[in-house]
């Protein structure tokens, strides 16, 4: 490498490092109580429901944490949601409910034969809860009693995820696929056409649109009718196991993957990029917004923090002030020991080149050179088995290939991220 072109280079980083200072994902300060499961809005306050730590607020949008845990006798909590003023926390050992903010907190299982609760949903007055083995439970009273409805369930799976479109109730399960009911749980049907895994981790409503996240590589799908049939759209979803849905009030949608972290649609799915700029805990399992910000609950690394607005506008990575030839996606899993695969796409026929680089500018791989490649996807797996623990950028530079006969110049595009490898 020439100095010039090391000094270019390094200007790339510096500029690259300072665009992305203020326009990434910052982790806040807290909860570190294992795997964040879940979370609940009401009003400035936000909660997190933790795998171990039981149940944490933050008024202040996450700068501070405080364990609220009073009563609450099982502090696996899986589910969570909000009733009017009413907060309910789903555990392995039944439901909880606080009228108080989470400062205390009773135990409301009357008629709740399954106690293992994966998922909870309100819709008006009513407040239903998921278990395990296929059951879901009814209740009209805040939690005070429950009744089982289960009419037309034929799965003994868990009922891991549960949404409220107008009249009709979504179920989400662990093997069975997905139940739709149009009478508040009373009968429940199986609308599983076109849905080719069965694994349903998170469901999430957007107007008329009605996603399901799968687990096992089937990725988001997508019904326009209430569930009738489900197309799969995942171009651009590098990590298909999915493992939370958020919509947005404008039609955006955030997916949570288990080793691929964030992916934005801002299109109903159509097309998805990757939106991890700080995220360095890739493995999401549950989402929240409060007030502008969009929260992410990760495996062991807390809650993380990034504005609506900036998710939104931003398109992570790519060049500005010169034609888009390529899209590099951001690397997965990230960090990484000692394998990780990259993902590009042409959007038409180009040179292409994609190399790495240490924190100093010096090359240390060459992943790709290809003097010509027809537009698509490519994946390139890199293996730093000889290299010491740290950060690396990938960069990929494109020259489109023009034409010669008219004189005209094939355009040049160039993008870089960065990944960590942690030995």
């Amino acid at each position: 490498m020439t100095n010039l072109s090391f000094r270019l280079l390094a200007c790339c980083f510096i500029i690259f490092q300072a665009g992305t200072l203020h326009a990434q994902w910052v982790q806040t300060n807290g909860p570190y109580a294992g795997v964040i499961r879940c979370f609940g809005v009401s009003g400035a306050n936000l909660f997190a429901g933790t795998e171990g730590g039981g149940v944490f607020l933050s008024t202040d949008n996450g700068t501070n944490w405080t364990a609220v845990n009073t009563g609450l006798t099982d502090t696996v909590v899986y589910a969570f949601t909000v009733n009017d003023t009413n907060l309910f926390a789903g555990t392995r050992s039944g439901i909880f409910r606080s009228t108080n903010n989470g400062t205390n907190w009773t135990a409301v299982n009357t008629g709740l034969t399954s106690t293992f609760v994966y998922s909870l949903a309100v819709s008006g007055t009513n407040l239903f809860a998921g278990t395990s083995s296929g059951h879901v439970f009814l209740s009209t009273n805040f939690g005070t009693s429950w009744t089982e409805v289960h009419s037309g369930f034929t799965t003994d799976a868990d009922v891991v995820a549960l949404a409220v479109s107008g009249a009709n109730l979504f179920a989400g399960t662990s093997g069975g696929g997905i139940f739709r009911s149009t009478n508040n749980g009373t009968n429940w049907t199986a609308v599983n056409t076109g849905l080719t895994d069965n694994v349903v981790l998170a469901l999430a409503i957007s107007d008329t649109n009605i996603f399901a996240g799968t687990y096992f590589g089937g990725g988001v799908f997508l019904s326009t009718n209430n569930g009738t049939n489900w197309t799969a759209v995942n171009t651009g979803l590098t990590n298909t196991n999915i493992r939370a849905l958020a919509p947005d009030s404008s039609g955006n949608l955030f997916a949570g993957t288990v080793g691929g972290g964030v992916f934005l649609s801002t299109d109903n799915g159509t097309s998805w990029t990757v939106a991890n700029t700080g995220l360095t805990d890739t493995v999401v399992y549950g989402f929240a917004k409060s007030g502008t910000n969009l929260f992410a609950g990760t495996y062991g690394s807390g809650v993380w923090r990034r504005p609506l607005s900036e998710l939104i506008t931003s398109v992570e990575g790519f060049s500005t002030g010169m034609p888009t030839r390529l899209r590099l996606a951001q690397n997965y899993p990230n960090p990484f020991n000692p394998t990780t695969t990259i993902q590009f796409y042409l959007t038409e026929p180009a040179t292409v080149t994609l190399k790495v680089y240490n924190m100093l500018g010096q090359e240390v791989a060459t992943l790709f050179d290809e003097e010509l490649m027809d537009e698509g996807v490519q994946d390139i797996e890199f293996d730093a088995h000889n290299l010491a623990s740290g950060m690396y950028f990938y960069r990929m530079v494109a020259q489109g290939i023009g034409d010669e006969e008219e004189g005209i110049t094939g355009k040049y595009s160039a993008q870089t991220k960065k990944m960590l490898l942690i030995k």
